[in-house]
């Protein structure tokens, strides 16, 4: 990169997302100017691809360091406890959620970061929010902390952009589905994990019902959400922080029956846990003209694709005996 240059920041680099989207961004700009960081240092193409530093989100000399050490123009901010692993530690999960997002923002606007990506999440939404094609803009309602501190976090996003006019970006994603990433904490991970399942054991045993509906989004999706709303103009923005974003709605039933389709033999039962509580307060579907309309979001993958390239995938890397727990 040229030496004026400024480079890309990723907070929780070596999440689900984070890990996949370093990688995108580094093919796009170049190896050196994406720095990865996380609170643990994980091994693999995340380290060995392109610069990364243990950072804590929570302390903010150490972002502002690096920052300046970098010169970043741009933050994706990843950093978060997901919705079940933050129900088990409430403290923790606002600790990180919602000091780490201040923080960010806070030395953006401070050291003249140009732009900023923050995500949000379905779990915004509530008991009270409209399960069937969820508006964008609608009932903020969440039934957990991991829910509370993203819909307070759109908030606080949005008051950075009327207030400083610091061009800070996110959508609120639905359950995503990765073969490069172990499931991390989410209620949605089960849609993860069932593929891992069918094709080391030839069953799963699900901790939501069986016609428990929700949004999800296959991870290439998910990535191009990202980069795609990061190149929108922001003259066509209307929404900033919160865009509802979807690909596919399916049950826990047709995900299974779908992977049959390929393991004719695969068996799945269905035995509800605390996570069924919080997928209930979910929508079921989710309306999203607004990213549509404002900066031309379309979705290129269905469930029976994924499905496919899913299994074809974990198949070839359990033969080789590198599939994992």
């Amino acid at each position: 990169m040229s030496k004026d240059a400024k480079r890309i920041l990723m907070t929780g680099a070596a999440g689900q997302i984070g890990s996949e989207l370093v990688q995108a961004l580094r093919g796009k700009h170049g190896s050196d100017s994406v720095v990865a960081t996380d609170i643990i240092r994980p091994q693999g193409e995340l380290t060995a691809s392109g610069p990364f530093e243990r950072l804590d989100v929570t302390d903010g000399p150490a972002v502002a360091e690096l920052i300046r050490k970098y010169r970043i123009g741009t933050v994706y901010h990843m950093a978060a406890l997901l919705s079940a692993s933050g129900e088990k530690n409430p403290q923790k999960a606002w600790e990180v959620n919602m000091k780490g997002l201040h923080i960010v923002l806070e030395a953006a606007r401070e050291l003249g970061v140009a732009r900023v990506f923050s995500p949000s999440s379905i779990a915004v939404f509530g008991p009270a929010t409209p399960r069937e094609r969820t508006p964008q803009d609608t009932v903020l309602d969440p039934t957990t902390i991991y829910g509370v501190t993203k819909a307070a976090g759109e908030m606080l996003c949005d008051y950075y952009v009327r207030k400083y006019g610091l061009d800070v970006r996110g959508c609120r994603y639905p359950g995503i589905v990765s073969h490069q990433t172990l499931p991390g904490g989410g209620t949605t991970d089960y849609a993860v994990a069932i593929y891992y399942e069918a094709v080391k054991f030839g069953r799963y045993t699900c901790f939501l019902r069986e016609d428990t509906r929700l949004p999800m989004m296959y991870m290439p999706d998910c990535l191009k959400c990202a980069l795609d709303l990061m190149e929108a103009d922001f003259g066509r923005l209307r929404h900033h922080s919160n865009f509802n974003v979807t690909a596919m709605s399916f049950t826990a039933g047709e995900l299974a029956a779908e992977i049959r389709r390929h393991i004719p033999s695969f068996v799945c039962e269905y035995v509800p846990d605390f996570r069924q509580e919080i997928a209930d307060s979910w929508p079921a579907s989710i309306d999203d003209g607004a990213a549509r309309e404002e900066w031309g979001w379309k979705p290129d993958c269905d469930l029976a694709a994924m499905t496919a390239d899913m299994l074809a995938v974990l198949g070839k890397r359990h033969a080789a005996g590198r599939l994992g727990a």
